[in-house]
């Protein structure tokens, strides 16, 4: 008797069968290690977040990693300078592949109310960003449901193409 799991698997009676990719990209689904760039305001929205009541353990991410080597996500939240965007930009660099940007906030989204020589307006100006989370300041949910569009576009991605260029 054949069940559908989902992912594209199928159990046969004690055997599932499933594609690589779909196998590969759940586990990278669930494992997301978030580096918090928090640079105002918004990164007290950030911190709230892995409290008890909004709990991003749910989704796999609350191992914050504050080291740039360990971390695959890196959440920029507040008000990005000029000074700052080196570094940032830097701590992006040496993250290892594949690595993902969520901008949080209206600052590090357009610079927010800030329109001065020292802003950055937009993180997107140095980081390919994949997710930007709307807000002055955003809400934990807001991150929370970020944090799920980004499993949700990790799970599509097509890994086995990837590993093939690798080697």
């Amino acid at each position: 008797m054949k069940r559908e799991l989902g992912y594209g698997a199928i159990a046969e009676g004690d055997v599932i069968v499933t594609r690589l990719d779909a196998a590969i990209n759940w586990f990278r689904k669930y494992s997301l290690w978030p580096m918090p760039m928090g640079l105002a305001c918004c990164a007290i929205e950030l911190m709230a977040s892995g409290a008890s009541r909004f709990d991003i353990a749910r989704f796999g991410s609350e191992v914050m990693r504050f080291s740039p080597r360990q971390s695959d996500v890196m959440i920029v939240s507040g008000t990005v300078t000029y000074k700052m965007a080196l570094v940032v930009k830097r701590l992006y660099d040496q993250m290892a592949e594949p690595k993902w940007v969520i901008a949080m906030g209206a600052c590090a989204s357009t610079g927010g109310m800030y329109r001065s020589y020292a802003v950055l307006q937009g993180v997107d100006k140095i980081l390919p960003v994949d997710i930007y989370i709307s807000g002055c300041p955003t809400r934990p949910e807001a991150l929370l449901d970020a944090l799920i569009k980004l499993q949700q576009k990790v799970s599509r991605e097509p890994i086995t193409s990837m590993l093939k260029k690798i080697t």
